[in-house]
């Protein structure tokens, strides 16, 4: 018997390394059939379970000579992306390829070969079996390939346009002023411990009410006396009857835990004692009962013929399916399941995408006062007094876009935007050419993997004119640094050039560029925060105007400012020598920047710390303090120099 087992467990060690050998050396052999540079992984770094195995088979891998592995680790360990940016390109070439012993990948930042990439979506489909967590509640536009995509695009793209960009623009604003009144209530603005959950917070009520008709409060704040008494369950700070969370907390538990809820089976989940667990599937299954009560509630209106305010993306999609009887009109109905995930898609892309970069920026404007006082000067210029009601979307959306409330905004989408890797693949059909900096025509196999570094495209100096950095001396760009003046550097004649996409098709949704024709004009492929072609973003629009009105909103009569703790210590005997020879006031202005200097060194490497599960964030107790101050009564940024 035991002669037996051995025999068996010998078959299956002899036919793992048979299978694993042999697609090895397939796949090296189309790797080096591409011309293009190639490196050999033992494990294919986007399987999952090789993910949470990290530590283990990187140790074992480490055990042999440097020149197996010291070129090609870094590239195989999750989240390099933005631990390492441009960096592993500089070595390894701006398009290279893996070899391992399942599938090829491919991975890139040169901007020539993303714009090949993102403009034939035929050619280059998405890999669906990397979405397969964000279909979670049902399949959506992110999620599906081929016609199934044409359908649900054509279907979620009606709401995407400029009337309702205008009415994102109006709510982005009140909500915004909901958010500074709310901190000034909580009179907690000497030293708000993390902007996060705020933003989050904005976010989340700006897309529930422009896409759902929900009216979600911060706290202070009631209802309007006319709210459909059917909503009041989906927008109290309290939990309703029937509900064991409230509706902002199963969005939340379920946006927190999402990677949970997809690796673990069901009775795993439903079985074991952990508290993780059972908070992830509280979350997941109050979510969908709110969604599936307010499908039903959107059945019943669509029936009745009401419209509520707003974008209502959920009652578009339900007025598709349930009302149009035409035969046409029936080609495209979804599935109830289909509506709610591409519900459940619109709160995720329009809420943690949006509510990060917004976190962010105000960051980096506390780590940049001149940017922060150039940014009040130009609210100020487009704006004057007006009472923020009062902003009319038409006539202030492109002198935002134009002046330092743009540029801020697409610095941050620069350096840290909401998804690091941009995943196609190559049809399974044929083998693509792409052509590469070398001009020649490079052959990549079918079904192989391709991974847009986004971050490393966004710094590729190829692409990015570049200063020496004021924040590193010695380091010859400031490629890595926030600098949001680099947008009013003059565009390259090819920088930025608007080029026929490679297929005609219209697919609906905003068609202009992701960036103002007065700004700097990035080269086609060098600045793809919302990807590009056929396959971007539906709600970048969106995104813009929220981002733009809550920092015009807040800068108008605040300023941010990191907190200092020790803004008062003598460091005469470790200073940098800028203070000799000054008097008592310009000392103590001496001691107060160098203090500031050291909390915004500490903030720089926090937000270095960030990481991409599903969207690049500050995660665990990862945190930046701050204060909010009004305009007039600041202690640093009123004054500091960068």
């Amino acid at each position: 018997m035991i002669y037996t087992l051995l025999m068996l467990l010998g078959g299956i060690v002899a036919l793992v390394l048979y299978v694993t050998i042999s697609g090895l050396r397939r796949n090296i052999a189309l790797a080096k059939a591409s011309g293009l540079p190639y490196y050999i992984a033992p494990v294919n770094p986007k399987n999952a379970i090789v993910q949470l195995t990290t530590p283990i088979w990187a140790r074992l891998w480490k055990l042999l000579p440097k020149k197996y592995w010291e070129n090609v680790i870094d590239v195989c360990v999750p989240d390099w992306q933005y631990q390492k940016l441009h960096e592993p390109f500089e070595k390894l070439g701006e398009i290279f390829l893996l070899a391992t012993p399942t599938q090829v990948i491919v991975f890139t930042d040169d901007a020539d070969v993303i714009h090949q990439v993102t403009s034939k979506r035929e050619a280059f489909p998405k890999p669906l079996e990397s979405y397969k967590i964000l279909t979670l509640f049902g399949e959506n536009v992110v999620t599906t390939e081929g016609s199934l995509w044409r359908m649900h695009r054509k279907v979620t793209s009606a709401s995407f346009n400029e009337k309702n960009s205008a009415l994102v623009f109006k709510v982005a604003v009140e909500q915004a002023q909901g958010m500074v009144d709310y901190w000034q209530r909580r009179e907690t603005t000497d030293r708000i411990k993390s902007l996060e959950d705020d933003t989050m917070t904005l976010a989340l009520n700006i897309i529930s009410f422009v896409g759902f008709g929900l009216r979600l409060l911060w706290p202070g704040q009631t209802l309007p006396a006319d709210t459909d008494p059917r909503l009041v369950k989906y927008t109290s700070l309290g939990v309703p009857k029937g509900h064991s969370i409230s509706f902002r907390d199963s969005i939340a538990g379920t946006l927190k835990y999402l990677l949970v809820l997809l690796v673990t089976p069901g009775f795993i989940m439903n079985n074991l004692p952990f508290e993780a667990l059972k908070l992830a599937k509280q979350a997941r299954d109050s979510f969908s009962q709110y969604m599936e009560e307010f499908l039903r509630d959107k059945v019943e209106d669509v029936r009745r013929g009401d419209k509520e305010a707003g974008m209502d993306i959920m009652g578009s999609l339900v007025a598709t399916s349930y009302q149009n009887q035409d035969t046409k009109s029936k080609s495209i109905a979804l599935k109830d399941s289909e509506i709610i995930g591409n519900a459940f898609i619109m709160f995720l892309a329009g809420h943690e995408t949006t509510a990060n970069v917004i976190h962010f920026t105000l960051l980096e404007l506390a780590n940049n006062p001149p940017a922060q006082r150039q940014l009040q000067r130009d609210i100020d210029a487009i704006f004057g007094g007006a009472d923020p009601r009062t902003w009319d979307y038409d006539d202030k959306v492109n002198a935002m876009m134009a002046s330092m409330i743009g540029a801020a905004m697409n610095e941050t989408l620069r350096l840290m935007p909401p998804v690091t890797e941009v995943p196609k693949m190559v049809s399974p059909a044929q083998d693509q050419l792409v052509v590469a900096a070398d001009g020649a025509p490079h052959p990549l196999p079918r079904g192989a993997y391709i991974g847009m570094v986004v971050p490393a495209a966004q710094r590729n100096p190829r692409f990015w004119p570049a200063k020496p950095s004021r924040v590193t001396p010695g380091k010859p760009h400031d490629l890595d640094d926030w600098v949001p003046e680099r947008w009013f550097r003059p565009s390259s004649t090819a920088a930025g050039a608007e080029e026929a996409e490679e297929e005609a098709e219209d697919f609906g949704g905003f068609a202009g560029p992701d960036t103002s024709a007065q700004l700097y004009r990035p080269a086609r492929g060098s600045y793809v925060p919302f990807s590009a072609g056929p396959r971007s973003c539906l709600g970048r629009r969106i995104a813009q105007v929220e981002i733009m009105a809550a920092l015009a909103v807040i800068f108008r009569d605040y300023s941010v400012e990191n907190v200092v703790d020790d803004e008062n210590e003598d460091e005469s005997e470790q200073g940098d020598g800028r203070g000799e020879g000054l008097g008592e006031e310009e000392k103590e202005k001496e001691r107060k920047r160098k203090a500031y200097a050291r909390a915004t060194e500490k903030s720089r490497r926090t937000l270095r710390e960030a990481s991409s599960l599903i969207t690049l964030k500050l995660h665990g107790d990862a945190h930046v303090p701050v204060r909010l101050v009004r305009r007039g009564e600041e202690r640093f940024v009123s004054w500091l120099e960068g």
